[in-house]
């Protein structure tokens, strides 16, 4: 199993937010602090929770109560689309499909006025997930992704490799990554890191544009449009998947700004500052 499990998670929030804050306060200028906020679960539904959220409920709980500010609580995925769309032409977008893929999820999701629906999305592990662990098997360290990610933007295909590695199979817009994960173990032996790599991405850029093409029927919509796609998490900031996806800008594709593409944390801080900051700070 790669990645960090809850347990270890909270204990790296709870031994490190305390650092970090430190280093906050020393910096905020004249010591003027209006207003807290925190993630307090992963999805903005009911029953949606992880433990290790916890701790920075619980450190934003206690910063409110010493200094007599306001406290604002949102969702990691509120944050992770507020910093995603935040630089993008979508900013003042009424209703986006929404794709996070990241290490822990793969979602594809409806913003539609403020409300955030699940359109669909991966079934059992994500790409994050799917990339890292075929990383892991080729000897890289973890997280793996970015590493190959940069072979297979390099690599230059002499052939057709498509018929070496199944394709992700689609049901609407769900889809399960544990076949092709086991597809591409049993190739392992028998192709390059740079083929493998090449030919993982090819298959998932193959289901990005699937998905974002299915995404625009009417059965998923409905009667109203949308005014663009945005793409967020570690995932989508991949060289390969962007340079793919250039032939796909009759879209309006967006992706958000690499340095963002994975970081919840702003998002969240401008969720609880924006109803303090003038319009289109």
């Amino acid at each position: 199993m790669l990645g960090i499990r809850q347990q270890e998670a909270l204990f790296q929030h709870i031994s490190n937010l305390p650092i970090l804050l430190e280093e906050a306060f020393d910096k905020t200028v004249d010591g003027k602090i209006i207003s807290v906020s925190a993630s307090s679960r992963p999805r903005p539904l009911e029953g949606s929770y992880m433990p290790c959220f916890l701790a920075g409920m619980k450190q934003c709980d206690v910063i409110a109560s010493l200094i007599k500010c306001e406290k604002h609580y949102f969702s990691h995925q509120e944050g992770h689309l507020a910093s995603a769309v935040r630089f993008t032409n979508l900013r003042n977008s009424k209703r986006i499909v929404f794709a996070h893929f990241s290490g822990g999820t793969t979602e594809i999701l409806l913003y539609d006025n403020g409300r955030i629906d699940l359109l669909g999305g991966s079934l059992d592990i994500s790409f994050g997930q799917l990339l890292d662990r075929i990383a892991n098997e080729l000897g890289f360290k973890f997280p793996g992704g970015e590493k190959i990610d940069s072979l297979a933007f390099s690599f230059a295909p002499t052939k057709d490799y498509k018929n070496l590695l199944t394709r992700i199979k689609m049901d609407g817009l769900s889809f399960n990554l544990s076949g092709i994960e086991t597809a591409a173990k049993k190739i392992l032996s028998s192709v390059s890191s740079e083929e493998l790599s090449y030919m993982l991405f090819e298959r998932i850029l193959e289901c990005i544009k699937e998905i974002t093409e299915t995404s625009l029927t009417k059965e998923i919509l409905g009667d109203e449009n949308i005014d663009g796609f945005l793409f967020s998490g570690g995932v989508s900031a991949s060289k390969f998947i962007r340079r793919g996806l250039k032939d796909f800008d009759k879209y309006n594709i967006c992706f958000s700004d690499p340095a963002l593409s994975s970081d919840n944390a702003i998002g969240i801080a401008f969720l609880g500052g924006d109803k303090f900051w003038p319009e289109n700070q």
